[in-house]
């Protein structure tokens, strides 16, 4: 009897069908077509989008095909027995790998496969000579550090990663920082004692992969003319350097890619210049959330 009333309207008539009615099958199906946040929205609205919102079926689709790759970086423990939905919001976080030095995740909203290598996983020319660079830790960093260069004459970072990253369109860029900075009074400053010699000659950008794909370019990191976009000048701001795009078709297992910034004319020293992380992205994903130089 409760249920036949329920279905009265307030003149006596009978009302139609509502979500309540609709069959969890039915709801699963459209939300193959949302975003995961879309998804956790409308699981509020009853039990059988509930039910829906937590479907294998559903959650399966929004994972990369290379998942089990990405939980094979972290203890079995962490991901053994879970719902593939709660698999998604652990791999939506940071999983670090090679020594903390790496972390891949998922952008939350595609489901696409991102990552970020810390500049301790750079081989970077006199990093271990205390009068040229130094680490300076920050919250700044994902990885709560930056090399910072005090002064030298042969400037050259390089770094490489091997994974297995899914068929998509990357870019890679370097997150860079003329200066030093810090808080005082709990506001941020920037000191420029150091940074010198980056506008003589540009710095050289090259990138590479193991299937032959190639790009590379120039940049005077000291540029002063105006930005006018964000009205900033380089100096004092994290700057993010486009080094090039490479397609991943997924015919290989694993993609090599070794990536470099030098600028090695000794005729002029150069410096305080903080070195963050290298970023792989999505290129339609890094296009809409980051500042960058080169677009």
């Amino acid at each position: 009897m409760g249920a036949s009333l329920s279905n009265l309207g307030a003149n006596g008539s009978t009302i139609g069908p509502g979500l309540g009615d609709i069959p969890e099958s039915c709801v699963a199906c459209v939300f193959l077509y949302l975003t995961p946040p879309e998804i956790c929205n409308l699981a509020r609205l009853n039990r059988a989008f509930r039910g829906a919102a937590s479907a294998d079926s559903v959650w399966e689709a929004k994972l990369p095909p290379n998942y089990q790759d990405l939980l094979g970086l972290m203890p079995p423990e962490r991901y053994q027995n879970l719902l593939k939905k709660d698999i998604f919001a652990l791999l939506s976080r940071p999983v670090p790998f090679d020594d903390d030095n790496k972390e891949v995740w998922l952008d939350r909203v595609t489901g696409r496969v991102c990552m970020s290598i810390s500049a301790r996983a750079m081989a970077i020319t006199g990093i271990d000579d205390r009068r040229y660079w130094n680490w300076i830790p920050t919250e700044e960093s994902r990885f709560h550090t930056v090399a910072y260069l005090q002064q030298i004459w042969w400037f050259e970072v390089d770094g490489e990663v091997k994974f297995p990253f899914p068929a998509d369109i990357y870019t890679l860029f370097f997150r860079l920082h003329l200066g030093r900075f810090s808080k005082r009074l709990g506001r941020r400053v920037s000191y420029h004692e150091h940074t010198h010699g980056w506008v003589i000659k540009p710095v050289r950008f090259e990138m590479s992969t193991s299937d032959g794909q190639q790009s590379s370019c120039e940049c005077c990191l000291d540029d002063t003319e105006h930005d006018d976009t964000y009205g900033n000048h380089k100096r004092g701001y994290w700057i993010d350097y486009k080094v090039g795009e490479f397609i991943v078709s997924g015919s290989e297992p694993t993609t090599q890619v070794r990536f470099s910034m030098k600028q090695i004319d000794c005729t002029h020293s150069k410096g305080g210049l903080c070195v963050d992380s290298v970023f792989i992205i999505p290129s339609d994903l890094r296009n809409g959330k980051r500042r960058g130089i080169f677009k």
